[in-house]
């Protein structure tokens, strides 16, 4: 397939994404910041990562994360300003590592001065920046996002007597981005930040921002858009890219993309709930179906994996009946499901904390066609805080050892604005970045392995992405080839042994383990006889007979 050929940057990323509240506190307030990032660079480095995707940073209501943005052109004072931004892109850079930050533009807060204007005057632009109504629609539940906690797309506002429209929260009024005047204004917040050196933006809820909603209409094609957005951070960084969240189904992948005029990559979250079905099933099969619907662009698009993100794990791309299957397994309590779509657990809470079953999933997901996106925690198996309201269950202080705050923040416990665990299986006196540095057996260090041989046997540049067939359902077999040589990866999602036969008789390669070991191995003339523990993931190299 020519598209994993390309030497595109983008295909040889491994990103992390991190919200800078969650990471490093530096200033001692409590909360994280710019300057706490930076001052953790170095760990990313050794980790391997060469790209950080930022989530919002700028200044907001703080209702959603970051998401409720109130001004797009500074940083939210609380966690810097905006030289430390400038140091921090350099200070990456200097390490390798390219910085790309969230574009969220399909809403603003309901504080924006945009929307302020708005509402304090129906002749203002400003009023045409947002999507109105006389009258509340009869339909007026048709894109709810937020089922169980909003109940209507449409929100009344006394000062205009109008009712305007959200997808997502009531207090995020959604953009008119079919108006080319705010068209103009996107424009605007992408030539800003790209003046700063970043390599592009990762665009928030992209289908969403594409609708057609209220009696606001695109002229022409809505995907049009993208391709202004591209070429205008093009013109300022010719490596920049455009990656996009749309959690849709794979037939329609193909249109966000064009031939690279579009976005340059899209987060793959179709693979992620068979990948979770499959995890939950302990059996291959989900996964190897899910690959015959999956789409390859013809040299242009990057799918991005990822195994939990800061959201709810989505499962809204499964049947009714899968859906049922993993939460009866991964979310087998009503607490632990959300949005009657979703999971608002981590992954390690999920499988029950087997560190073999977690170094697996990470195998997958550092392993699998595109590139991976490792959610900050994710590689030293951090847990989630049920007990806060929503997503927020995820989204706790990072735990770097198993000092005071785990080495999030000095302050006493009352001072801190971050959750922080403290305290049990999941807590940063049994989790931290500093313990699982001593340990080689660590999710840490084993992913940190997986990411070195990722690199050095060049599985982004492979020529071919090969499913091979096998006898045992529990068993996924997948090989990548260059010109002089193949990568045989094999995992076990049984949680038992497996014996497996791969068949090699064509070609004969002579067998290296470059990663993992069998319990046993017999070979014969190209036939493949392994017994794997529960779990486990191989790496072979295929070299070709002198």
């Amino acid at each position: 397939m020519k598209d994993l050929c390309s030497q595109h940057w983008l295909k040889e990323a491994v990103i992390y994404s991190l919200d800078v509240r969650s990471f490093k506190d530096a200033d001692h307030n409590g909360l994280g910041d710019i300057q706490g990032l930076i001052s953790k660079l170095d760990y990313l480095q050794y980790l391997g990562i060469n790209c950080i995707w930022l989530v919002p940073f700028y200044s907001s209501d703080e209702k959603d994360g970051g998401y409720d943005v109130v001004n797009y052109y500074t940083v939210d004072t609380r966690l810097g300003t905006l030289q430390d931004f400038e140091v921090l892109v350099k200070s990456a850079a200097k390490r390798n590592i390219k910085i790309i930050i969230d574009l969220v533009v399909n809403h603003t807060s309901n504080r924006h001065p945009w929307f302020l204007e708005a509402i304090s005057d129906r002749g203002s632009r400003f009023h045409d920046f947002y999507i109105w109504k006389d009258e509340k629609p009869e339909n007026d539940k048709e894109d709810l996002v937020f089922k169980t906690v909003e109940e209507s797309n449409w929100e009344y506002n006394h000062q205009v007597n109008r009712y305007y429209y959200h997808t997502f929260y009531h207090f995020q009024p959604d953009l008119n981005v079919s108006n080319p005047a705010v068209q103009e204004e996107i424009l605007r917040i992408l030539n800003f930040w790209m003046q700063f050196g970043i390599f592009g933006f990762r665009i928030d809820a992209v289908p969403h921002i594409l609708k057609n909603k209220g009696d606001e209409r695109f002229e022409g094609n809505p995907y049009d858009v993208l391709d202004r957005w591209k070429e205008a951070v093009l013109k300022i960084n010719k490596d920049a890219i455009l990656i996009g969240e749309a959690d849709v189904e794979p037939e329609d992948y193909p249109r966000f993309f064009n031939k690279g005029k579009k976005l340059d990559g899209l987060f793959n979250f179709f693979l992620n709930n068979y990948l979770f079905l499959a995890l939950a099933e302990h059996c291959a099969k989900p996964l190897i179906n899910a690959f015959k619907r999956l789409p390859f662009s013809n040299g242009h698009g990057q799918y991005l994996n990822f195994l939990r993100n800061h959201d709810e794990l989505d499962l809204e791309r499964l049947t009714n009946d899968e859906r049922a299957r993993v939460m009866e397994v991964f979310a087998p309590c009503p607490f632990m499901r959300i949005y009657d779509r979703g999971i608002r657990r981590r992954l390690p809470p999920m499988l029950n904390n087997n560190r073999m079953h977690i170094c697996l999933s990470m195998n997958l997901l550092l392993t699998l066609p595109g590139s991976p996106v490792i959610r900050y925690g994710e590689e030293i198996g951090m847990g989630d805080d049920l007990d806060l309201q929503e997503r927020q269950s995820v989204r706790t202080a990072m735990q770097w050892d198993d000092t005071f705050n785990g080495g999030f923040s000095s302050v006493s416990p009352p001072e801190l604005k971050w959750t922080v665990i403290d305290g049990g299986v999941y807590g940063y006196q049994n989790i931290n970045v500093s313990k699982e540095m001593d340990d080689e057996f660590s999710i840490l260090c084993q992913t940190k392995k997986i990411i070195a041989s990722r690199k050095e046997y060049k599985l982004a540049f492979c020529s071919s992405f090969q499913i091979l067939k096998n006898d045992h359902p529990q068993i996924f077999i997948y090989r990548y080839d260059l010109n002089d040589y193949g990568i045989l990866i094999i995992n076990n999602f049984s949680y038992t042994n497996a014996d497996v036969e791969i068949d090699l008789t064509k070609e004969k390669p002579v067998l290296t383990c470059v990663l993992g070991s069998p319990l046993s191995m017999k070979e014969s003339a190209g036939k493949i006889n392994l017994i794997l523990s529960p779990y486990s993931y191989l790496w072979y190299k295929l070299s070709k007979l002198e």
